[in-house]
């Protein structure tokens, strides 16, 4: 593949093939020894482009922070959901909400109570765009 990449207008006939490759764990992964691949399970994300079925590169590395998209320990289970410092519903300063991208689910606000840690920071996800069902393309 060139080095420009690969332009989504006509393509052009001088560039008859592409040369090179390109290494997904060096492009995605800043943070070798603190990077892991979760798959996402459930739709809690899903007006923010994320689905079911996608691949998720998570560095622990990273600094939790507002905005976030984290993957989050919660009450002993793991979920998916953007970092709030303000309630979500009243634009209130003051707390931690976990905050999912579907009108379908509620803020959950973390008190003192939970058992919470963020487990890491989202840095791509990675998408399958080609689905084959009864050999039709879709």
């Amino acid at each position: 593949m060139s080095e420009s990449g690969i332009h989504a207008g006509f393509p052009s006939p001088a560039q008859d093939y592409m040369t090179g490759c390109i290494d997904l764990n060096k492009e995605l992964v800043k943070h070798p020894a603190a990077t892991f691949y979760g798959r996402v399970v459930g739709d809690s994300m899903l007006d923010a482009g994320v689905e079911e079925g996608d691949i998720l590169v998570i560095d622990r590395s990273l600094e939790a922070s507002d905005g976030a998209m984290a993957v989050c320990f919660l009450d002993g289970e793991f979920t998916l959901k953007y970092i709030s410092t303000s309630n979500p519903a009243t634009g209130e300063k003051g707390g931690l909400w976990l905050v999912p991208a579907n009108p379908r689910y509620s803020p959950v606000r973390v008190n003192d109570q939970s058992d919470f840690s963020v487990w890491g920071i989202v840095t791509y996800v990675i998408k399958k765009v080609r689905h084959v069902r009864s050999g039709r393309l879709q």
